[in-house]
């Protein structure tokens, strides 16, 4: 009897210990910035989710976070999606200096030297990898990046 219980101990240990991938535990990482304002409809996204240690941030326009537009200059549109990043981040406990990861989606592959000199200011070494991709259009209509990121401690 006692080697029957202790087989069924032994095999539920090792099946809570394969199922564990799959109760990972997801946290959403939402900075006061961008949880929405009462009364407004809950986002269809969470802005990171902190999954095991990795930081997952959506994609993130360049809207000022004040007027909720996309401002007219270019640059200022890069430091409003990276400065977004940066809130998410830090909600996180994290910095840019976690970030392993960085794609860029550009309406207009013209802009990539404009983007490269903003972002510099961002990364420092060792830098991300990342990935710079031409799009015909993003989800707002005055957008020309948007940015995302995976981060880990």
């Amino acid at each position: 009897m006692k080697t029957t219980s202790t087989c069924a101990g032994l095999l539920l240990a090792a099946a809570l210990l394969l199922a564990s991938p799959a109760i990972a535990q997801h946290k959403a990482i939402v900075p006061a910035e961008l949880a929405p304002k009462p009364g407004a409809a809950a986002p269809l996204f969470s802005p990171g989710i902190l999954a095991d240690g990795t930081l997952y941030v959506a994609g993130e326009l360049g809207t000022d976070l004040k007027t909720r537009q996309i401002p007219d200059d270019f640059e200022e549109e890069v430091r409003n999606s990276l400065g977004t990043i940066g809130l998410i981040l830090k909600e996180a406990g994290m910095s840019y200096s976690d970030v392993v990861s960085v794609t860029v989606y550009l309406s207009d592959m013209d802009l990539f030297g404009k983007m490269n000199g903003v972002y510099s200011n961002y990364f420092k070494d060792p830098k991300p990898v990342r990935a710079t991709i031409g799009v015909a259009k993003l989800a707002a209509p005055k957008a020309h990046i948007e940015i995302s990121v995976i981060a880990r401690k």
